[in-house]
């Protein structure tokens, strides 16, 4: 796997174990040696130390590198707290009960459209260190909170500018089918119409999205209606993924696979129907433990069907205020092989090669191979299956994004 080069490298990480998460790789495949990047990328792997001069030497002594893990699936731009919805919630308040006086999504609905895009901003910033600190390098932030031209344009461009104060990537997606608004309460199809007419467009002329999502469900939006968002989705350039099967089966997932969508998310609720479309259009299933055990729901995602159509198991956040207010991406590792039945194997892959795919960036990130872009994870543990086991413990070294160290 070595390359010879006279040009020198930017950064000779040596003396490290890593795991490639290649996808014709049997299980982990641990190897040693040495990783030697240039331009933000892997350019060379090695057993030995190569000849090539380097421009910065990093001995990693025996730590652990995995691809930087990636959250594929977030709402960590909204105001507001939902922390007493909670305590009224196990205090027996029915969430009907919570709505009517002013709670649920609309209430943080109404917190982020009255704050600013700097408050937003600055608001996320706290739940990105969290998420960071786990070892994260790549997030995914959607909208979904503002309902309103400007207000989800506000949301996008907050979560863009999460970058000039922290290294991280971020992808962005428009979410605005995430409720209908309550000014639209009597009318959802001209709300679908304003998603299509204006807010579609006008993210896709100012590339504030990477993709659409939509929430199809039947207290949301409903197949036609979803239907419509991907379909100008597509027409505009954009990307599709769904928010699916979470609380019944309506088809949604089949719908998002048809569209090629990237990912369809949630998926408690799939059949096998909607198992072979995902397969056949190679559309990843994204899973988000947090919500299931917030929500304390009792449906599991169907895993053995996933995994005999040989469906791409992505894993993620869905960090929320509502439903999974959790910042720790290796939480939701621990959460996947409890609650879901995963292996620590299968999470890690969840969290690196298929997460990757799932943001349509499997190409460049969520490996370590030559070519790949050097975003990468470095522990102070001795095996990956860590990572879903321990928690509550501090084991990351360093975050490397594109090839710059970084200790916070």
């Amino acid at each position: 796997m070595s390359t010879c080069m006279t040009t020198p490298f930017d950064l000779h990480i040596a003396n490290a174990r890593f795991v490639t998460m290649s996808h014709n790789a049997s299980g982990y495949q641990i190897l040693s040696g040495h990783l030697y990047l240039r331009d933000g990328k892997v350019a060379a792997i090695s057993p030995n130390r190569l000849e090539t001069p380097s421009n910065n030497v990093l001995d990693v002594n025996n730590k652990l590198i995995t691809p930087g893990l990636i959250d594929c699936h977030t709402h960590l731009i909204y105001a507001g707290n939902r922390a007493n919805e909670f305590e009224m919630r196990l205090n027996g308040v029915p969430y009907q009960t919570i709505a009517k006086q002013g709670g649920g999504i609309l209430s943080t609905v109404r917190a982020t459209r009255e704050a600013s895009q700097q408050q937003l901003t600055e608001l996320a910033l706290p739940r990105l260190d969290g998420l960071l600190a786990s070892g994260v390098t790549s997030v995914e932030i959607k909208s979904g909170y503002g309902l309103t031209l400007k207000d989800e344009v506000k949301m996008l461009r907050a979560a863009k500018a999460l970058e000039s104060y922290r290294n991280v990537r971020i992808s962005t997606t428009l979410l605005a089918a995430h409720a209908v608004p309550p000014e639209f309460s009597h009318c959802p199809e001209h709300y679908v119409d304003l998603i299509c007419n204006e807010m579609i467009p006008y993210v896709a002329e100012h590339r504030l999205a990477d993709s659409v999502d939509a929430f199809c469900e039947s207290i949301a939006f409903n197949l036609e209606q979803t239907e419509r968002v991907f379909h100008t989705a597509r027409q505009y350039g954009l990307a599709v993924k769904g928010h699916t099967e979470q609380l019944s089966n309506l088809g949604g997932s089949a719908l998002t696979a048809k569209y090629q969508g990237l990912s369809a998310d949630h998926i408690e609720f799939l059949d096998l129907a909607g198992v072979k479309a995902l397969a056949d259009a190679g559309t990843v299933a994204t899973l988000l433990p947090g919500a299931y055990y917030f929500l304390r729901e009792t449906q599991l995602p169907p895993i053995e069907l996933l995994r005999e159509h040989q469906v791409p198991i992505a894993l993620a956040s869905d960090l929320n205020p509502g439903t999974s207010p959790f910042a720790d991406l290796t939480m939701m590792m621990n959460m996947g092989c409890t609650l879901f039945g995963l292996t620590p194997e299968e999470t890690l892959r969840g969290v690196t090669a298929n997460a990757a795919k799932a943001l349509g960036v499997g190409s460049s990130r969520g490996k370590i191979e030559v070519g790949f872009d050097a975003d990468f994870a470095i522990w102070d543990i001795d095996h990956p299956a860590e990572l879903s086991y321990l928690q509550g413990v501090q084991r990351l070294f360093a975050r490397l994004i594109q090839g710059e160290v970084c200790y916070v």
